[in-house]
């Protein structure tokens, strides 16, 4: 802290003088008293220019304010697996992104390479937030103009929410009522939300179309259930814009090799099956652990329907495309074909070169055995389809990005051959 008074060590004299009756002032004063007000103005002066010139000020944010022709989409989540390969293709595809994450799951680093790619000021910015805290979640609303949510934010892990259901309950359901209630608050109307095709449980019948009977069976598919009844509700008496993609078992990563999956190493044991394969392949685990041989499937092993996650996010721009305010859109997104759990681990030989060994465990809790779906419902009203059905292909594109990044998005590393 500045200080323009000085220490003194002996007693002045009046400063002012008597002449005739009139008092003078001391002109030593007077010349004091100007030096503080010139010295004040110029350090005044000199903080001014210095905010100015800092890339934090600006007044307006182009991310405040709406702009004409210009999409600005809130990605939560957008530092996961999914939601980043979302903001990826948004910023290709012209839109201005926020990317809202706690980085619970999420990686900084996925960030970092999306800012990288999209340095251009009002295309892309990061805010650090956790959506169970509303207050900051209604300052980010306040000050940013969206257009839109795309709520990908969330835990994600079947059996993990076995052992943890309160946390699946708190990040899902309770989490997306934040998010709805800043929505309403602050006017914005559109909204794509991150669904499963966990929320219809184990039908009788497949393959599974929108109209199947919901029935979860394990806590990470009742809380999404949940969070689409609060978003259908809250529908009926708002002109909300609403799409709800369902999809089902995530691969592959982005084909040019900018961004990957890279989950925490104390979560691989509830991990998707892609990363466990990868994992047995690069010697982190021992080998692969399959669980539940005794299913009623054609070779005991579980049966999914492996969406390519490139597929995936262009299914999500279609919905955004798509979406008409007081109309809801429900949607599987799959292939339509089911493949085993066997069929995969094949596929993941050959993909990454390795005789990945497997260990037949028993089943885990909230599994189901065959689950695939039906997409001719996407495919008539938004005209997608999936495109990357090669299952090795897919593998092989996340196996490049894999051995490209041992540590993740830490250091890039490469992996001798």
């Amino acid at each position: 802290m500045l200080s323009f008074t000085r220490t003194r060590t002996q007693q002045r004299s009046n400063r002012s003088m008597s002449l005739g009756g009139m008092d003078y002032a001391d002109p030593k004063k007077k010349n004091n008293f100007c030096g503080k007000i010139i010295m004040v103005s110029t350090l005044t002066a000199l903080c001014i220019l210095m905010l100015k010139q800092s890339p934090s000020f600006n007044t307006p944010s182009q991310f405040s304010s709406h702009e004409p022709g210009v999409t600005h989409v809130l990605v939560t989540g957008g530092a996961g697996y999914i939601g980043s390969h979302a903001a990826l293709r948004l910023l290709r595809d012209s839109y201005r992104v926020t990317i809202v994450d706690n980085l619970s799951r999420g990686n900084r680093g996925a960030v970092n390479v999306l800012q990288q790619l999209f340095p251009e000021p009002g295309r892309l910015q990061f805010i650090y937030a956790d959506l169970g805290d509303p207050k900051a979640v209604h300052k980010i609303f306040s000050e940013n103009a969206f257009d839109a949510v795309m709520h990908f934010a969330a835990v994600a892990y079947v059996g993990e929410s076995t052992l943890d259901p309160l946390k699946y309950y708190h990040n899902i359901t309770s989490n997306t009522l934040v998010v709805l209630e800043a929505m309403a608050a602050h006017g914005v109307n559109t909204l794509i939300y991150s669904s499963t095709c966990a929320t219809y449980g184990e039908p009788e019948k497949m393959p599974i179309t929108e109209e199947t009977p919901q029935l979860p069976i394990n806590p990470y598919g009742k809380a999404k259930k949940m969070a689409e009844d609060m978003i259908l509700d809250f529908h009926k008496n708002s002109d909300m814009a609403v799409m709800i993609l369902r999809y089902f078992n995530v691969i592959g990563s982005d084909p040019d090799g900018r961004l990957g999956e890279a989950p925490r190493p104390e979560l691989r044991e509830h991990g998707r099956i892609s990363g466990a394969c990868f994992d047995a392949a690069r010697g982190i685990i021992p080998g692969l652990k399959v669980r539940g041989a005794d299913y009623k499937t054609p070779d005991g092993t579980c049966i999914r329907d492996y969406i390519d996650v490139t597929d995936l996010v262009d299914a999500h721009v279609k919905a955004l495309e798509k979406a008409k305010p007081g109309h809801v859109g429900i949607y599987n997104v799959g292939t339509g074909r089911g493949r085993s759990v066997k069929e995969f681990v094949e596929a993941c030989k050959k993909a990454t070169g390795v005789a990945i060994k497997v260990d037949l465990l028993p089943r885990r809790p909230g599994d189901y055995a065959e689950v695939y779906s039906d997409p001719s419902k996407i495919k008539n009203e938004l005209n997608w389809t999936a495109k990357h059905t090669n299952l090795q292909q897919s593998l092989q594109i996340a196996w490049r990005w894999q051995k490209a990044h041992l540590n993740g998005y830490e250091a890039p590393l490469v992996m001798s051959a």
